[in-house]
């Protein structure tokens, strides 16, 4: 008989939360990071012709029809492609299928704030390691972790900041684990890392239709790499995961919408960059961002998001965030991340920081 101490099946639960976001409704939400304009006419179109037959039965096992869909848009094989519901669905996959369990995953801080839950439910340790000063990945640190996985974000959520190609370059070529690089906000750069996955088999990149296509409430996400992790992630997927509703809006505005998905984009960018200016005629600064959201370090960023709140305009606060900037140790990791939407959303958004500020100061 075993005198040790037996390890429940939910002990590695024990210290996980449950995602929690505010959900006081506001005229105007600018706190998620989805699309503000809206889906795409595709995606409406084919809502309203699913017939009620198709919901009955199950979907496409391993959704064919959208790899096939994917395959063109991104340049990859479909045998390089895995689905899942949403990116962080894939994300938590990918996690099960290269990790060992106990082994570490070494994240950057700060970054996605499900990861290290993620991690974590997987029987994996999270190990945090900070950005440069500069918000870019500090590759002596992170391989200096000896991690099975790294993961990587880029745009990076919340900073917006892109990693840079050179840092990425020597972290794939110097570990020996997978990289896991999250492009969510992929559509907004104008480049992405996807080469990565097609030139080393140890790179898997995650992206995701709940940003650029205005899909988020359908959660379609799914994943790139060589055709050996993705059958790992496949495996651990398991299947149906893609719902059919889901399936077959996503291949529609692959097929039909790619104009408006890019347009939204263009509208992002030039509205991102009037914003950042327009924070600049009220005494602030946002962070450099590639993404379709600016951080804006304030102090209190707590307080000036509850201020805000009462005004019909919902922000996503940030508190302690490491220093990955001069501008974020100036207010002690304290910032306000803010969605970048229409232009006559932005001028109410920035009309009612600009009170909330003063109201707080």
């Amino acid at each position: 008989m075993s005198t040790g101490t037996a390890r429940s099946p939910g002990d590695r639960f024990r210290d996980v939360s449950l995602y929690a976001v505010d959900e006081t409704v506001c005229a105007i939400d600018v706190s998620d990071n989805t699309n503000l304009w809206g889906a795409p006419p595709a995606a409406l179109r084919t809502l309203r012709q699913l017939e009620g037959s198709a919901l009955a039965r199950y979907p496409e096992v391993y959704t064919s029809t959208l790899k096939a869909e994917l395959g063109r848009y991104v340049g990859f094989d479909e045998r390089c492609i895995v689905t899942g519901s949403g990116s962080d669905d894939v994300l938590d996959c990918a996690f099960r299928a290269f990790g060992v369990r106990t082994g570490e995953v070494a994240i950057p801080s700060p970054t996605f704030s499900a990861v290290p839950s993620l991690a974590t439910v997987n029987d994996l340790r999270p190990v945090a390691v900070p950005l440069t000063s500069d918000g870019d990945v500090d590759v002596e640190r992170t391989l200096a972790v000896g991690a099975r996985i790294i993961y990587l974000c880029s745009p990076n959520n919340p900073t917006g900041a892109l990693l840079s190609r050179d840092r990425v370059t020597a972290l794939v070529e110097n570990t020996s684990g997978v990289v896991i690089i999250d492009e969510a906000y992929g559509e907004f750069t104008g480049s992405t890392l996807t080469d990565f996955a097609r030139t080393h088999d140890n790179v898997f990149v995650t992206r995701t239709f709940s940003k650029a296509f205005g899909l988020a409430g359908l959660r379609v996400g799914y994943g790139l790499g060589a055709p050996a992790l993705v059958a790992g992630v496949e495996k651990a997927r398991g299947p149906y995961k893609v719902s059919v509703a889901a399936e077959r809006v996503a291949v529609a505005v692959l097929r039909e919408d790619l104009a408006w998905v890019r347009a939204r984009v263009d509208d992002v960018v030039a509205n991102r960059e009037s914003f950042a200016q327009g924070l600049d005629q009220i005494g602030v600064s946002a962070m450099r961002s590639r993404a379709n959201f600016v951080l804006v370090p304030v102090l209190d960023a707590q307080r000036v998001a509850a201020r805000m709140r009462t005004r019909g305009v919902a922000v996503r606060a940030f508190s302690n965030l490491s220093s990955a900037a001069a501008a974020l140790a100036a207010t002690n990791g304290s910032a306000l991340r803010i969605t970048i939407g229409p232009q006559d959303v932005m001028t109410r958004v920035l009309d009612t920081l600009d009170e909330a500020i003063r109201a707080c100061a």
